[in-house]
């Protein structure tokens, strides 16, 4: 394995714009070597009170820094953080390979340059944040306010930890919220490394608060009736958990959840395009995407020759070293994730799919990172474990249709709804199917592309609610109607 250049500090908590100890702490490990990074600090729930007093004297104090600003002071400030992150880019890049196992070309090139890029996005519309006018009668003065809901409690996954965290944090900021951030166990490293950017670019204490720690943080936060909105990615399972906890206190949530997400190529697409839009769909990130194309559906006239051309493709993706800028395929997040997806891999063979690619654990440098083979199963019904379950690795399913319906049905036919994609070069089907497709997004020709501005959420088990673009600042403000008489 190659030798890390950047400097791994011990983990604490930030509260009040104050680096504090916790009474207990954690280890973090680096997935492609199953080694020790360094300990974080494990939060409790006072820990969490802590926070949320701290967010509130921030919202609240009338003459603090943060109520004082104006929005285009906090859009500077949003984009002072994309500059110092710009300048400090290669360090936390390498910090999230080495939290998360993913290979550092993705975490250098793909997920800390949009981080940037949402912040920048987010900076740019803190002064376009507004209500309305409204003309209701001669005797009456109408309008509408957008004001902050006031504490946003974050919580970020394992798989994108800042990048995913800055879909949040962008919008909260321009829109004059305070944050209490948790981050996942697994992967907290680039995520405090931020809270000092944080503290560098002169965000106002209390405004940024991060409380690591186990999922009964998670739970405190959900639970605190001082928190006004939780912003969750994660599992469907923890989803649902939240909405039964949220409802004691009617906090506001917005929920961006699993998926299974259906890629759809007839027969008259460009097959080559296609079959690289099926690999990345499926092994970018190790599989380990709530978007990813997990059901790769081909029309049978194709199937054979789209068949052989992806596991000639897959088989040529090697585990390896992350850190290694060659590398296009990493290491599991953890080990209890590496078991589950070789537990659903024996699932795939138990219920009779045939493994055509991969399918095991293997050795990069020892057996003591956790890494799987890309992995293929050919002829999976839809009814399948692999085809029904978010599996969140390297494993992809491959069925077939004869025709339009049949497809929409069977890709339609699944309790999640939260991305897809459709490969043709008719046009008229394209857009036909993807208004028939229950998904927030539907990609056409590609898969997996993102920006800033576009809205990104899911349909049933998947969610509700929208991160990116400017629709994601109506759920991090309160919408206020002054009506002034004027009779």
């Amino acid at each position: 394995m190659l030798a890390a250049k950047t400097k791994i500090e011990r983990g604490q908590l930030l509260i009040d714009g104050k680096w504090i100890d916790a009474a207990k702490s954690f280890d973090t490990i680096n997935p492609a070597t199953g080694e020790v990074l360094t300990q974080i600090a494990e939060g409790s729930s006072a820990d969490v009170d802590r926070a949320v007093e701290a967010a509130r004297r921030a919202l609240e104090d009338r003459n603090g820094p943060w109520r004082k600003m104006s929005a285009s002071e906090r859009g500077r400030l949003i984009w002072k953080l994309a500059d110092l992150l710009e300048k400090n880019i290669d360090e936390f890049a390498e910090l999230e390979t080495l939290d998360n196992g993913k290979p550092i070309f993705e975490s250098r090139y793909v997920d800390m340059p949009m981080v940037i890029d949402v912040l920048r996005y987010y900076a740019g519309l803190a002064t376009k944040i507004h209500g309305e006018t409204i003309n209701t009668t001669e005797s009456a003065f109408t309008y509408t306010l957008r004001e902050p809901v006031g504490v946003v409690g974050m919580i970020v996954p394992w798989n994108f930890p800042l990048l995913l965290a800055s879909w949040k944090l962008g919008p909260a900021l321009a829109c004059g919220n305070a944050v209490v951030w948790k981050p996942a166990s697994q992967t907290s490293l680039t995520t405090l490394r931020f809270g000092k950017l944080a503290m560098e670019a002169g965000v106002p204490a209390g405004v940024i608060n991060i409380v690591t720690g186990p999922g009964a943080i998670g739970r405190a936060m959900v639970k605190h009736p001082g928190i006004d909105k939780i912003a969750f990615t994660g599992s469907t399972a923890v989803g649902q958990e939240i909405m039964r906890n949220a409802s004691d206190t009617l906090k506001r949530i917005t929920l961006e959840l699993g998926g299974k997400s259906p890629n759809i190529v007839f027969a008259d697409s460009d097959i080559d395009n296609a079959v690289k839009g099926a690999i990345t769909g499926i092994f970018y990130g190790k599989g380990e995407v709530c978007n990813a194309g997990s059901r790769l559906f081909l029309e049978s006239k194709v199937k054979d020759e789209f068949t052989e051309k992806l596991v000639t493709r897959a088989s040529k993706m090697r585990p390896a070293d992350p850190l290694d800028p060659k590398t296009r395929m990493g290491a599991i997040v953890s080990q209890e994730q590496m078991n589950t997806v070789l537990g659903y891999i024996e699932a795939g063979k138990r219920d009779g799919a045939k493994l055509v690619a991969g399918g095991h654990r293997v050795s990069v440098d020892g057996d003591k990172g956790f890494f799987i083979e890309p992995t293929i199963f050919g002829d999976v019904k839809n009814e399948m474990t692999i085809a029904r379950e978010e599996i969140f690795g390297p494993v992809l399913s491959v069925l077939t249709f004869d025709d339009v319906d049949e497809v929409i049905e069977q890709a339609n036919n699944n309790p999640y709804g939260l991305a897809s994609a459709v490969w043709t070069r008719d046009v008229k089907k394209a857009h036909s199917v993807s208004r028939r497709l229950k998904a927030g997004t539907v990609w056409i020709n590609t898969y997996g592309l993102m920006d800033a501005s576009l809205p990104f959420g899911g349909y049933k088990s998947s969610g509700f609610g929208r991160e990116l673009g400017a629709h994601a600042i109506e759920h991090y403000t309160e919408m206020k109607t002054v009506w002034l008489n004027m009779g």
